[in-house]
């Protein structure tokens, strides 16, 4: 009767099902279809931007202020080992490979040995010599080609992904064009040691505005970088705003710009070698204030073209420094603050007596370029250190 159905419960719609099985079947549907009901909606990514991807913008500019921080310390050495001027021209791309033959090295030789650094300083320097300041040179400029790298790759990536709002797409913008701009500020820095001066009796040597111009950008690169990583995986703290934290919070401000100016006053110490000018401390020779401390006319020309106003300002500017650190922990010391904030402001204290015995020691023992370069990246840290106590004390927002 039923052959023309292959399956009794299939075909013909008949089933041999017990009660009880089919009461089990219904009821495991509707339980089914009453637990996709309570289930949350689809486990969709969150939107973007969102905490997660604010940590991994945060921490790639970390990294990215920490290869500035590289490029800083090897711009110092370099300049210590004076090798700023053994590579006369710039090219993007070609120069990124160094010679490789002997011809290609005594070729790049030939090129150095007709400008000034040659003919007056190192007129018997050997081509051994001078590849050890051309890799000085060249690992310096191959290390800024990093840091652009390193900025504009994860830029685009981001930008694609939509890791950045309106607010953080500028500041990336702005610290991308600033790595071009640094790269093009270098390269004017070091024509100023190429060009023929005949009027001049001086060694050879880069501008120092020009070299302070270089390393305050970069400063400042490092600062936008630092302070934005800092506010992006920091915590804010939840602390009342009370009249003394807005005054410490004033105090910290002003305490981190006499330290970047610190530092950007070495830039000119660094470009006339005023480090070699006096080499005594407390006393600059047998006096406080030296005899040739005005020497030059106009006035203002002193501060920053003569050796000794540059180190004497220096001196005064780092003890400043000094003081108002000193000033800012004491003052914190009365007041309640959480305990990252304290720890910072103590490590910017202890840094500071720190940096300013590097300094006392590289003057003394003559400008030892291990000790003044130790001694620069000190500078960097102080900066750091700073840069972290404000973003510590930094304001809540509404």
């Amino acid at each position: 009767a039923s052959s023309s159905c292959i399956t009794k419960t299939d075909l013909c719609g008949h089933t041999n099902q017990s009660p009880q099985l089919q009461q089990w079947v219904v009821k495991r549907g509707q339980s089914t279809i009453t637990a996709d009901a309570k289930m949350p909606p689809t486990l969709a990514a969150p939107p973007v931007p969102n905490a997660a991807t604010n940590r991994i913008v945060g921490r790639w500019l970390l990294g990215c202020s920490g290869l500035v921080v590289g490029a800083v310390v090897l711009g110092g050495v370099t300049r210590l080992t004076e090798s700023g001027l053994s590579m006369v021209d710039w090219h993007l791309v070609r120069e990124m490979k160094p010679p490789q033959s002997q011809a290609e090295w005594e070729a790049e030789f030939s090129k150095y040995q007709q400008f000034p650094e040659f003919k007056i300083m190192n007129h018997d320097m050997t081509l051994s010599e001078f590849k050890f300041i051309f890799y000085m040179e060249w690992g310096h400029r191959m290390w800024g080609r990093l840091v652009g790298l390193a900025y504009i790759l994860p830029t685009v990536y981001f930008w694609r992904k939509g890791y950045f709002n309106r607010s953080m797409k500028g500041k990336v913008l702005g610290l991308c064009g600033f790595v071009f701009f640094q790269g093009l500020l270098g390269w004017y820095m070091v024509k100023s040691g190429l060009e023929e001066k005949p009027e001049s009796h001086d060694i050879p040597r880069v501008s120092q505005y020009r070299l302070s111009a270089h390393l305050g950008s970069a400063l400042l690169l490092y600062c936008a970088s630092l302070w934005t990583g800092l506010t992006m995986l920091l915590p804010e703290h939840k602390i009342a705003e009370t009249r003394h934290l807005m005054q410490l919070r004033r105090f910290a401000k002003g305490t981190g710009g006499l330290v970047f100016l610190t530092a950007l006053s070495g830039a000119f110490v660094a470009g006339l070698d005023a480090g070699l000018v006096y080499n005594s401390f407390p006393k600059m020779g047998d006096r406080w204030i030296p005899d040739d401390l005005w020497a030059f006319s106009p006035t203002l020309k002193n501060l920053f073209e003569n050796p000794t106003t540059v180190q004497f300002d220096h001196r005064i500017l780092a003890i400043s420094s000094l003081t108002a650190i000193t000033g800012l922990y004491l003052f914190s010391r009365r007041m309640v603050l959480p305990r990252r904030a304290k720890v910072a402001i103590s490590l910017l204290a202890a840094m500071a007596y720190g940096q300013v015995a590097l300094g006392i020691s590289t003057l003394l023992l003559y400008v030892p370029t291990p000790l003044a370069a130790t001694h620069q990246s000190g500078s960097v840290a102080l900066l750091s250190l700073a840069i972290w106590v404000l973003a510590e004390l930094r304001k809540m927002p509404k």
